[in-house]
């Protein structure tokens, strides 16, 4: 359940640490952007050295369709498109985090691909 009087910056931080809960169940390093702003809200490090820069966007209720999908807003912009920034979805009503497939490859796009079915399997239980 969420909180509906929280702000938009206030969920952002909300989104934000869950999803570093999240990539610590999985078994990755996470380092947070001090900064209010940047193009990478959090850096992921695995065990064996690969690096994921991620940007967490929290997902929101569909106002324009008449189901209550959640859905995310936005994109990489193009510094993060450059930098190899991987989107993660925060689902506030379930707290649930997912990876973004999005059009355009990344550095972390080739390792996603080969880790996600692992990652399911992982996150089914984690609570986020």
């Amino acid at each position: 359940m969420t909180n509906t009087h929280m702000s938009p910056s206030r969920a952002g931080d909300f989104a934000e640490y869950y999803a570093v809960t999240w990539l610590w169940d999985q078994g990755y390093q996470v380092f947070k952007n001090c900064g209010c702003d940047g193009p990478i809200d959090l850096i992921a490090i695995a065990d064996d050295g690969s690096i994921i820069l991620i940007d967490v966007k929290t997902k929101r209720r569909d106002v324009k369709s008449s189901t209550s999908n959640m859905i995310y807003k936005g994109q990489l912009s193009g510094r993060q498109k450059e930098l190899g920034v991987v989107m993660l979805a925060f689902n506030p009503d379930t707290r649930k985090c997912t990876f973004v497939e999005h059009r355009d490859e990344t550095t972390y796009s080739r390792y996603r691909d080969e880790q996600q079915s692992q990652l399911d399997l992982d996150s089914s239980d984690t609570g986020c």
